[in-house]
């Protein structure tokens, strides 16, 4: 960064600091990741300066046959990685790749059900402050208030009753699996468009560690950082033979393929970033490789071996444990909110985010849990041995949280143990 360095060292030296920051904490947040070298010089690359309005063969600008390839490129790979017949590249982020399909499959005040945001949810899945819930009518399904896993048997009855246009499976905040199978069925039986983000555990349904939605699914929507470890931006798959489209559909002049396409451009998006796409097209080639098998395998042992840590330090873990990559603790019998913990934790160097369980009864801003994941440091390296220690460090953190002398030892565990898996030097 020679040439940044001279011309604004102010936002040189920002970087240079938030790299330190990377480096010497641990990152649990599970919608996090380190992206490689590859990654990086992709999205920093002169594709930025092009325009290109448009879809491969068809852009509103001239100039377009190179980055055709690039984006062809993506796309290939995307559907290769996923075994999906029709992929967009092209959505900026998940929100905006969410809301092209309810403008494609939905009209205004249609209803739709969508995970309640308390229940493990994301706010475009039909939070009232989303432009889900602003513009679209949505039945919220829960998880059970005993077991806080998702009722099948619920849903179906829920969407029996309501008769909804479309049912949106997915997560932020559940860790557990998801049976696409099941919901596709239910939304078969009440002929709902069945719609599922996979934005957390796109990596591992890529690398056959969850159940792939794609097979039951008439969309599916997924980020392409988080597991799938490429850059910030947004993919949409999609079906594209007619019959789902006459099916469920009045517009009879698109196939599904088509109207997703029409929604993102130019229905809610203009060019789309070209440098941000070959990035995506590096990380899906990352991830047909068999390491990353191997390297999503890691992420599940290391959640699971963290929450047994943090189990048999007395936590209270949502569901009693994890099968993906996240996990919920409950904190109320530690006596210490969310918000302090995400607090007390940072001061250490382990970086967490608050965050509601189930039927919680505290605010949002302020909420009974934290939220973990192990991507991140898998991606650094780490295995089960390092999730045992980190475990042991967020449980005496929380335990010592008034005690400075003992939260500054931990903190020099902590980077120590940083020291030894350094990914960007």
């Amino acid at each position: 960064m020679k040439t940044l360095k001279e011309a604004d060292p102010e936002i040189y030296n920002i970087i240079q600091r938030e790299k330190q920051r990377q480096m010497n904490g641990l990152e649990l947040i599970p919608s996090e990741n380190l992206v490689s070298e590859a990654v990086l010089e992709a999205m920093g690359s002169i594709l930025t300066n092009k325009y290109s309005e448009g879809y491969p063969g068809k852009r509103y600008y001239g100039g377009n046959a190179i980055i055709d390839q690039a984006e062809t490129l993506a796309i290939e790979r995307a559907k290769q990685l996923f075994g999906c017949e029709h992929v967009n590249v092209q959505p900026l982020s998940g929100s905006p790749a969410n809301m092209a399909v309810f403008f494609a499959l939905l009209n205004p005040s249609d209803t739709f059900m969508g995970l309640d945001l308390s229940c493990g949810g994301h706010l475009t899945h039909g939070s009232p402050v989303s432009f889900s819930g602003k513009l679209f009518k949505c039945i919220p399904y829960f998880v059970d208030k005993e077991t806080e896993l998702l009722d099948y048997d619920a849903i179906k009855k829920a969407a029996i009753k309501e008769k909804p246009k479309m049912i949106l499976s997915g997560l932020t905040a559940y860790p557990r699996k998801i049976d696409f199978k099941a919901f596709g069925e239910i939304a078969e039986e009440v002929e709902a468009y069945h719609f599922a983000d996979i934005a957390h555990i796109a990596g591992l349904v890529a690398a056959d560690m969850h159940q792939s939605p794609v097979p039951y699914c008439d969309v599916v929507t997924t980020t392409t950082h988080k597991t799938l470890r490429g850059p910030r931006g947004a993919i949409i798959m999609s079906l594209t033979e007619d019959r789902y489209h006459d099916k469920y559909h009045s517009d009879a002049t698109k196939n599904l393929a088509q109207l997703i396409d029409f929604n993102v451009f130019p229905g809610i998006q203009g060019g789309p970033h070209d440098h941000t796409n070959a990035a995506k097209a590096v990380a899906f080639k990352e991830a047909l490789q068999p390491q990353f098998k191997e390297y999503s395998k890691q992420i599940v042992k290391n959640a699971s071996v963290l929450a047994d840590s943090l189990m048999g330090h007395g936590f209270r873990l949502v569901t009693n444990g994890t099968d993906n990559h996240l996990m919920l603790v409950d904190l109320t019998n530690k006596n210490i909110s969310g918000k302090e913990a995400e607090v007390v934790l940072d001061e250490i160097g382990i970086i967490v985010n608050k965050n509601t369980i189930p039927y919680d009864p505290r605010k949002p801003f302020d909420p009974s849990g934290i939220r973990l994941g192990t991507p991140l440091l898998t991606t650094r390296g780490m295995k089960e041995s390092e999730m045992k220690s980190i475990g042991d460090f967020i449980a005496k953190a929380i335990e010592h949280r008034q005690d400075k002398n003992i939260l500054e030892n931990i903190h020099n565990d902590v980077l120590a143990l940083c020291k030894r898996f350094v990914f960007y030097k």
